[in-house]
């Protein structure tokens, strides 16, 4: 019994293309890879859209972040923690997710969410990841147990960029298995429910 690849979607960053968020959602991105997954990064840029509204036409980039999501068997998000809570850039992209209010599959649902919160300070990164929770509930994702919190004041990344704090290193690589195990458990029970029903349609 063999599954496909489970693919992780990723929303996250800053209108700065370096920002530490955008960097730290890519690093969790790529252990989601190393442990079997596919992935597809929306990053700030791909995330300047228009402020969510009903029945209007959609972007091609929201279009895009959409048709992704719905492909997705598990979701990473990571906003910076601007004013105590989550940026305006990445709640009205979630916002976007109303249009898969009808979906066999609603909203988030069946789908296990990583959740990363980066400020310069850790009171904002205890509000904001409070408030990612929130926004997962009501989108009926499932929050995994790890959600990370990172102090950007502090020596977070070395010199080339690379992060170099063991202690988030590890909680991320925790978060990425986390939504990869979830995503490949939910495929073997499909799979097996559908075999159950072949057994016993003969």
């Amino acid at each position: 019994m063999t599954t496909k690849r489970p693919h992780i979607v990723g929303l996250g960053g800053t209108g700065n293309a370096s920002s530490s968020t955008e960097r730290l959602l890519r690093h969790a991105l790529d252990l989601c890879q190393s442990i079997g997954a596919t992935t597809q990064l929306f990053d700030g840029a791909a995330l300047d859209l228009p402020m969510y509204a009903y029945g209007i036409e959609r972007t091609v980039k929201a279009g895009a972040l959409i048709a992704a999501l719905r492909q997705a068997d598990g979701v990473i998000i990571c906003s910076p923690g601007y004013h105590g809570t989550v940026s305006g850039l990445i709640k009205n992209a979630l916002d976007y997710v109303e249009d898969m209010a009808k979906d066999e599959n609603v909203y988030f649902e069946g789908r296990a969410v990583g959740l990363i919160a980066v400020a310069a300070g850790w009171q904002a990164t205890g509000t904001t990841l409070a408030t990612l929770r929130s926004i997962t509930h009501a989108l009926r994702g499932w929050p995994t147990p790890m959600a990370v919190a990172v102090n950007s004041a502090q020596s977070v990344f070395a010199e080339d960029k690379s992060l170099r704090d063991q202690s988030v290193a590890a909680q991320l690589a925790i978060l990425a298995q986390q939504v990869v195990s979830f995503a490949q458990m939910k495929a073997l029970h499909e799979l097996s429910k559908a075999a159950g029903g072949a057994t016993h349609t003969g």
